[in-house]
């Protein structure tokens, strides 16, 4: 399998690149720096791309580029949110213009500018799967005000929606994972039971999250996973 994860240097990224390939895998990790220590099983070869969609066209260029010709699955993990997003100090009327502009860059016009130079090496595939990790916020009545990191996972999700259709005769398998609270402070090296204690109830850890995309990407090319919400137990907005 060749692997490639948009957005892999921490939290749910990194968990990604460190649990989903087997030996004789190839995964290639992109972000705006490399991360040190990464934890791989044996014989998984690992490649990466660095690279800053804060500058979205020059970003997608460049990861052009240096991607391989072909790819089986692209997760694409990147985004950003409001510096006091889900904390009682965020107002919408507080966010600077520059700020926002920075978000639907990144969030928004990197997203389609990467994923139209991407596609194409996904559809060298025999059974290409593109997953999006969007977010519980971007789902109609989410119970979260922060406007434009929710109106940016809502428009990821009409992303994958329009994907999904332009290219289903090419057998490309389109997910959208909304995610709700995670647990990235615990790393997939710390034991699952540990980490699910984090947050009383109210995160999920990566590992929960690994586990059902680990069970996306083995799936045959009959079928796939339209949208999957993964929301924490004790979250009762969902």
């Amino acid at each position: 399998m060749k692997l490639m994860v948009v957005g892999a240097s921490k939290g749910l990224g990194r968990a990604f690149v460190e649990g989903l390939c087997t030996a004789g895998d190839n995964v290639v990790g992109i972000s705006r720096l490399r991360p040190k220590e990464l934890k791989l099983p044996d014989f998984v070869s690992l490649d990466w791309i660095e690279a800053d969609l804060g500058t979205p066209l020059e970003a997608a260029l460049e990861i052009e580029r240096q991607a391989p010709p072909e790819l089986d699955v692209l997760i694409y993990n990147l985004g950003v949110w409001e510096e006091t997003a889900f904390t009682d100090e965020y107002k919408f009327l507080d966010d600077s213009d520059e700020s926002i502009v920075g978000m639907v860059n990144i969030n928004i016009t990197g997203t389609i500018l990467l994923l139209k130079r991407l596609i194409p090496k996904l559809l060298n595939s025999t059974n290409p799967r593109l997953i999006l990790t969007g977010s519980t916020s971007g789902l109609r009545q989410s119970g979260r005000p922060e406007v434009t990191f929710g109106a940016s996972k809502f428009a990821l999700t009409g992303i994958g929606d329009a994907l999904r259709e332009g290219f289903r005769k090419d057998g490309l398998a389109v997910t959208c994972l909304q995610l709700g609270y995670l647990n990235t402070d615990d790393a997939l090296s710390v034991p699952l039971d540990e980490a699910a204690l984090r947050g009383d109830g109210q995160l999920v850890p990566v590992h929960d999250v690994v586990n059902v995309v680990n069970t996306l990407i083995n799936m045959s090319s009959a079928s796939y996973v339209r949208e999957l919400v993964l929301p924490a137990i004790y979250d009762e907005r969902f």
